[in-house]
């Protein structure tokens, strides 16, 4: 009778004895909400060499005599997009593991892998079964985009059976930013609003977005060009070309020659003394014909073979 009992008080660890790499994996994530604690002996188990499954392995130093700062910044984005795996449907999210390596638990790895800096995200693909990668090294997660959670869960979601069910949470913060705004727009808004109602203030408006938009503004920005060419040049050669500066220079001469036109036609005719309308005459004139020099100036440098007197042949 003793040894019945026995067998069967032994046989729930000869069972456990008898789980595979894959299966212990899956308790390991199960017991950590879908993240692996893993140490020396479990990495080598998730890494191993015929593996068919995938795994994003996160290598950090969260010890604090490591004071590593972004270690921390970025500890609670991995923690999300692995606990956001977890939700995904078992038969997939058994193919793919998330997990954790301290430097202070697995020093003999960072060494291994020739790590020197942390934190630092691993993937490795699966190396046998029906997925099984034709690229055998691990792929590299780049932090350019900060340490955010979603573009974490973006990248790795090329990476995963299925993409990764992250939801960014609700921004309480920005939320609250937004609201506290509306009493200081509110006060701003009683004092702008006689300058908003001015339709001198609309009309002057009008007439700088006219001037910025007809010199170029819109061409330079779908186009992407630089403020200024090389060696500090601000006009571009050609028709075809425009440098951001330039757009500026030219919305100021057709600002000038707008202007000096309406003192002409408008503002001198009613001037009553006539000395006064006569010298405001010679001056606009007189502006007007420098300006518009300078405007031709500016398309012979643009267009060197181009002259005043080809619009003469042309008639």
């Amino acid at each position: 009778m003793f040894w019945p009992l026995l067998a069967l008080s032994l046989l729930p660890l000869s069972l456990a004895a008898q789980k595979s790499v894959h299966e212990q994996l899956v308790d390991l994530a199960a017991a950590g909400n879908g993240l692996i604690q893993l140490n020396e002996q479990t990495y080598d188990l998730l890494a191993s060499p015929k593996r068919d499954w995938s795994a994003a392995v996160h290598f950090t130093a969260l010890h604090p005599q490591r004071r590593c700062a972004p270690c921390k910044e970025f500890e609670p984005a991995f923690t999300a997009v692995a606990k956001a795996w977890a939700n995904a449907p078992k038969d997939q999210r058994d193919k793919h593991f998330f997990a954790t390596l301290d430097f202070d638990d697995g020093p003999a790895v960072f060494q291994k892998l020739g790590m020197s800096s942390a934190p630092g995200v691993h993937v490795y693909p699966p190396t046998d079964g029906p997925n099984a990668s034709a690229k055998k090294a691990p792929f590299k997660y780049d932090f350019q985009n900060g340490f955010e959670a979603g573009p974490l869960a973006e990248q790795l979601s090329v990476h995963t059976p299925i993409p990764i069910p992250y939801k960014a949470p609700f921004n309480w913060a920005r939320a609250g930013s937004i609201v506290s705004l509306i009493p200081i727009i509110t006060l701003v808004f009683r004092f702008i609003k006689p300058a908003l109602q001015n339709r001198w203030v609309w009309a002057a408006g009008t007439i700088a977005t006219s001037l910025v938009m007809t010199s170029g503004y819109m061409f330079t920005r779908i186009r992407g060009a630089p403020y200024t060419g090389p060696n500090g040049a601000w006009i571009a050669q050609g028709y075809q070309n425009q440098y951001g500066q330039e757009v500026q220079v030219v919305a100021m001469v057709y600002g000038i020659l707008a202007g000096s036109f309406l003192m002409l036609t408008v503002v001198t005719p009613r001037q009553l003394s006539p000395t006064r309308q006569r010298t405001q005459v010679y001056l606009w004139t007189t502006v007007n014909f420098l300006v518009f020099s300078i405007l031709v100036s500016l398309f012979r440098v643009k267009n060197p073979g181009w002259s005043m007197s080809s619009i003469h042949t042309q008639r």
